[in-house]
């Protein structure tokens, strides 16, 4: 993965001797967009009735996810690690059964090994759910919002809406749901794209969407898209017919990945069995298996409401918004000179 990046004043030598330059990775004008920006979030979602909330970063669950890694750490007089959330998913949900209503949350996530062009082991996440919708409803609320953000220096055409399989014929050269692991292999490398033999087959499936398809994707017009195959649901529930899909969508503008939501899932019983599955994979690929956290499935067994849920990364869209090359130049501080 690339480790380049920018500063607002065109690299990040040192100055001074051997002094560490200490100088912001975004200039002036960029942050005060980006306040701007949060202001207009925040405008948004009290005019729909949703609540503000805030959730800890610290956790003693941590997350299943075989694609994701977490940041721990220690606290003095605690038994631990505790887990540096990625997402505040899983408190927002405990919320949810608690009684909250429509909520959202913008704040800090960790993810331990992103680093990069468009990527930060410290980010700022959106974060929302919105009762009685689902995967369908929620496009078109996150379409909506991402047009006002973006307006009126930007105005967008309508999103084009694709399923996974659609996407990953058109510009992978694949079907997603029958391509064989040597399918997928080969079409990886026709692009370009180093394969490792020992990947499974939803690592290879991640490969293509994050290398090959994804970028080609949101560039005329945003882009959505939807019904992942059940492999990949996550904490979406799954649709039914064949083959199986989950309600679950990403958004792309500008060939980068904005936003990931799903159609939330409501079964406790079948939220335990992915987080196994997950920690199978995670096992099988010899990757820290962090503890499931009990206190989400409790909550789902309470009773979740029927909602569905988006996190968009709010960097990315801020650097969108100013047209920047590369994620540091839409915050502060990077993890290069935090």
């Amino acid at each position: 993965m690339s480790t380049e990046r920018g500063t607002a004043h065109g690299g990040g030598t040192a100055h001074g001797g051997d002094a560490p330059d200490w100088r912001p990775t975004a200039d002036p004008a960029a942050l005060r967009r980006r306040a701007a920006l949060l202001a207009r979030t925040r405008e948004f979602f009290a005019a729909r009735g949703a609540l503000e909330v805030e959730t800890p970063i610290l956790s003693s669950g941590g997350l299943s996810d075989p694609q994701i890694e977490s940041l721990t750490t220690e606290v003095s007089g605690m038994s631990g690690p505790f887990f540096l959330h990625t997402s505040p998913e899983y408190s927002m949900k405990r919320l949810l059964a608690a009684g909250s209503g429509d909520i959202y949350q913008l704040c800090k996530v960790f993810r331990d090994g992103e680093r990069g062009r468009w990527h930060n082991p410290e980010f700022t996440l959106l974060e929302w759910y919105r009762l009685g919708f689902d995967d369908a409803a929620l496009m078109t609320e996150v379409e909506l919002l991402v047009a006002r953000l973006l307006a009126p220096e930007r105005l967008l055409e309508p999103a084009e809406r694709l399923t996974y399989a659609q996407a990953l014929r058109r510009h992978a050269g694949v079907d997603a749901h029958s391509a064989g692991d040597l399918e997928l292999t080969r079409a990886a490398e026709k692009h370009g794209v180093d394969c490792k033999a020992e990947l499974d087959r939803d690592a290879k499936l991640d490969l293509l969407m994050g290398l090959v398809v994804g970028p080609n994707l949101g560039r005329e017009r945003p882009c959505f898209v939807c019904d992942y195959p059940a492999s990949q649901a996550s904490l979406a529930r799954l649709k039914p017919g064949r083959p199986p899909v989950a309600a679950r969508f990403e958004f792309f503008l500008d060939g980068i990945e904005l936003a990931n939501g799903f159609h939330e899932l409501r079964d406790a019983g079948e939220q335990r069995g992915r987080f196994a599955r997950d920690l199978a994979a995670r096992r099988a690929r010899g990757q820290v298996e962090p503890p499931v956290d009990e206190r989400l499935l409790a909550a789902l067994a309470a009773g979740l409401p029927d909602c569905a849920g988006v996190a968009l990364g709010f960097d990315r869209l801020v650097a969108i918004a100013l047209g920047a090359a590369r994620l540091p130049q839409a915050m502060a501080f990077s993890i290069d000179n935090a």
